[in-house]
């Protein structure tokens, strides 16, 4: 394959002007059935150089804790996204007149090893990183976001967040082995990840084993939105308390699916009753406009138990909306 550098100096102009930027794929050139399954339908490229934001697949899930298949997610999600047009009818963000956007494929994990796979994702990212481009990674399992944050740490230093999610995720250990999909933000905060006064954990919700589930992350100086306290309310007011307590740090957005209530999004490991709705999601994610986001992800969706889609369009839609707030995304 030709490398995505290569790909723009063969579409240079004569006349000398900028080289275009890609655009997805229209549904008038290609049926949107047919043709190879990148995400949006975008080139696909095999470096980071020359790219302001990619999309990632990272096909983890062996740090679930209950039904597995998220290693499906990014494939599923990729055929999900042909739907999806350049242009945001809502919120008349344009972001493929700015920025250049590719397909990276999927992270080559060790499906064996939780601890080769961290470290495999890792280099991965500091490798996009160092190319200026802003990672958008379709999971996969929570776990990832741990290799992930220690990458963009080592960039930016500790970093901001909005976590969207029904679980805290900062469990300490889980059948006694440190990292799984209940444990990353736990590490991250031991590791110094996080800038932890800056830190929203919005949608969390269940059952627990004790209160301390989520009074952990309050001690850590998290702010902690239970998805009981949001029922029937926009989320705007939140999200303008979230820009301003996070400011211009770099600032990390970390989505589970099912942070959102199963009746929307069923096709995940570990559903929880009472969630957020879609609406509420896409004000979370449009409310992050301003924000110096430096990656986001969308994790946790498992085509096994999504018989329908539904939840894997979804998340291509959700991702799709993450694009659209990048630093630099232009505005009709």
């Amino acid at each position: 394959m030709r490398s995505w550098a290569a790909s723009l100096r063969s579409t240079t102009m004569s006349d000398g002007l900028a080289t275009p930027r890609a655009q997805p794929l229209s549904g008038n050139a290609m049926p949107r059935f047919g043709g190879i399954a990148t995400m949006m339908r975008l080139p696909q490229a095999d470096r980071p150089d020359g790219l302001d934001a990619a999309f990632i697949g990272v096909p983890l899930d062996i740090g679930t804790s209950h039904r597995p298949g998220a290693r499906f997610g990014p494939r599923q999600i990729r055929a999900e996204s042909a739907l999806l047009r350049p242009y945001n009818m809502a919120t008349g963000a344009a972001p493929f007149d700015t920025l250049q956007v590719a397909d990276l494929g999927d992270v080559p994990i060790n499906t064996y090893s939780i601890d080769k796979s961290l470290a495999i994702i890792r280099s991965f990212y500091e490798r996009v990183l160092a190319a200026n481009c802003i990672p958008l990674t379709l999971g996969g399992d929570h776990t990832i976001a741990l290799p992930i944050l220690r990458a963009l740490a080592a960039r930016h230093g500790p970093v901001a967040m909005v976590h969207v999610d029904a679980h805290a995720d900062v469990n300490d250990e889980m059948f006694g082995e440190p990292y799984a999909h209940g444990t990353p933000f736990r590490r991250a905060v031991d590791e110094g990840l996080l800038q932890c006064d800056r830190v929203f954990q919005i949608g969390l919700r269940g059952t627990g084993y004790a209160a301390d589930d989520f009074d952990w992350p309050r001690r850590q100086g998290f702010t902690i939105v239970p998805a009981h306290e949001v029922w029937y309310q926009s989320l705007s007011p939140l999200m303008q308390q979230v820009r301003e307590r996070i400011g211009d740090a770099p600032c990390y957005l970390s989505f589970d699916i099912d942070g959102i209530d199963p009746s929307f999004a069923g096709g995940t490991g570990t559903p929880e009753i009472g969630g957020l709705t879609v609406p509420q999601a896409l004000e979370i994610i449009r409310g992050c406009r301003g924000l110096t986001l430096v990656g986001a992800d969308l994790v946790e969706v498992s085509p096994p138990y999504d018989p329908s889609g539904n939840t894997a369009l979804l998340g291509a839609n959700l991702l799709y909306e993450m694009l659209c707030v990048l630093p630099k995304v232009s505005y009709r």
